[in-house]
Parts: structure tokens; sequence; C-alpha cells
């Protein structure tokens, strides 16, 4: 267990530009402290102690805002950025190297029984608000975007975005239209616009109508 909480401490100093030391990161980073508690529960639970696992688990909830439940799977070198409002269930796995940001989901869509949450690779980014559902696999190295829903296995080095997720790019080309998350057209500004040159339209159409009728 302390060669995995030094490995989660490297972990973070290595991809958290504000994390300043090894001290800071023990004593003040919650999604540490959530896998460091998890990784006791986790030990107690496969042991037979599953109530005092949950136990722990549920402080951890009631403290950090971070949901891990004691039989979740978790690798080496996991970094929970921020973390509030990470929820992880009972069959999910997630290995090595893994970075999940804050209100991520890994969750189950309610219907299947035994293995019903998601197993994320080795390297896998999963964005703040995403919501993986499902028992299927999120590949080596692949990246889910931020408030992403993905509900159907994702193959190794491929980015996900959107609701439900699709494939836009895969082993760093990408895949199908070109997708612009900067200059995509504004469907709102697309309606106000349709609406104006509408009123234009029946203004002119009023105007025509009443000068017909003066004359």
């Amino acid at each position: 267990m302390l060669k995995e909480l030094k490995t989660d401490i490297a972990a973070i100093l290595d991809r958290d530009p504000a994390a300043r030391n090894a001290f800071e990161v023990f004593f003040m980073y919650p999604g540490f402290k959530a896998i460091m508690r998890h990784r006791i529960a986790h030990k107690l639970y496969n042991s037979g102690h599953k109530f005092i696992a949950t136990m722990i688990s549920n402080k951890t909830r009631r403290k950090y805002g971070i949901e891990i439940h004691p039989a979740a799977q978790i690798g080496s070198g996991v970094f929970i950025d921020h973390g509030t409002g990470v929820v992880i269930g009972e069959t999910a796995v997630v290995g090595d190297n893994c970075t999940i940001y804050q209100g991520v989901t890994l969750g189950g869509t309610g219907k299947d029984k035994g293995k019903r949450h998601p197993t994320l690779g080795k390297n896998v980014l999963v964005g703040a608000g995403a919501k993986v559902l499902g028992p299927f696999t999120v590949g080596d190295n692949s990246k889910i975007a931020a408030n992403a829903v993905v509900l159907t296995e994702v193959p190794p080095d491929c980015t996900c975005v959107g609701i439900p997720a699709r494939i836009v790019k895969k082993n760093n080309q990408r895949v199908g239209a070109n997708f612009d998350h900067v200059h995509m057209p504004d469907p709102v500004s697309q309606e106000f616009c349709r609406i104006n040159v509408k009123l234009e339209q029946l203004e002119k159409k009023i105007n025509n109508e009443s000068e017909g009728t003066a004359e």
C-alpha cells in the first residue's frame, strides 16, 4: 500500500501544475485522500469486513464529496483532480495512471446484473462532468471529453465527445467530418436570425397592405 501511495503522489506531482510538493499533496488533496481511504476500504471489503469498508466509503463521501464503492478496483497512479461529485460504482475498474476530473460518473444503466460498471484501461482521461455508463471497456490512452455521455465500448487511443458520445479521433487521426469545438454554429443565434427574417417579411406585408388600403 505504501508503494501505491508513493505512486499516487508522484502521478499528481507530474500531472497537476498547481501541486508544489508531496507534503501538500498528502495533506491537502481531496482526490488523493479519497483514493488512500479507498485502498484501505477495498482491502477490508475483500477480506470480508464489508460493513467497516462501507462505513469508510460513506465517511469519505461526506467529507470529500467523492463516492467510491469499496469493491471498485483502482489502479496505481490514478489522479482524481478536484474530485467533487465523482461517483465510481461497485464493479468499476480504473486502470493505472488514469486521470478523472470533477463530476465524473462511472456508473451502471440500472438494468444490468453482475458486471454493470465500466472498465477504464491505462492512461485514460475522463473530463469534467462526463458520464460513462455500462459494463464495457474504455481502451488504453483514450480520452473522454467534458460532459460526454459514453454508452458503448471505446477502442484504445480514441477521443470521444458529445451526447451520446461518438469517436472523433483515433490514433491521432480525425474520424468522419471535421469537428470544431470553437467555431460550431450557435443554434440559438440561428433561430433568432430566422425569427428576425420572418418578422421583417411580416412587417413588409403589413406595410404593403396598409398602403393599398390608404389608396
